[in-house]
């Protein structure tokens, strides 16, 4: 039997500046993404389509999607192949190309920056090695349809 997880969460748009979306500029962006038993994340549009700079943007939280499930991921890996990780950082980038028509866009790629501390040196091929075993099993970007690419750097503690 095929086993299933669901994840419920909840958009509430909260940008209604008191005539709705009477026009293009009479409303907000804002809105929260809830879940039960978590705190709201702030959210908006990207500030290119007049979104609030300060609030995460949906482009944002799906990079931040594929980062965080290579992280888990590989951080499984190296549990499960001897490599101790003492440290983990990602500055990802997503890149979004709008169509020449002007009316929308889509990200085309993902590339991850996972910066890795190993404990010892003895760790560090394998460390490297084992970002190559995680796009085959994390569930993110196996679901994009865009490359998601990743440049490690694999340093000793």
């Amino acid at each position: 039997m095929t086993e299933t997880h669901t994840y419920d969460v909840a958009v509430e748009w909260t940008g209604n500046l008191g005539s709705g979306t009477d026009s293009y500029r009479a409303f907000s962006r804002d809105h929260e993404v809830l879940a039960p038993g978590k705190t709201p994340i702030a959210a908006s549009s990207d500030p290119a389509f007049r979104g609030d700079p300060a609030r995460w943007n949906p482009e944002e939280l799906l990079v931040a999607s594929v980062a965080q499930c290579h992280m888990l991921w590989y951080l499984h890996l190296c549990a499960v192949g001897g490599v101790t990780v003492v440290d983990y950082e990602d500055r990802a980038r997503g890149t979004m190309t709008m169509d020449a028509s002007g009316g929308g866009g889509r990200i085309t790629e993902v590339v991850l920056r996972p910066e890795v501390t190993v404990a010892e040196a003895s760790m560090a091929d394998k460390a490297r090695a084992l970002h190559d075993e995680v796009p085959e099993v994390c569930f993110i970007a196996r679901s994009v349809n865009f490359p998601v690419r990743h440049e490690p750097l694999v340093r000793v503690q």
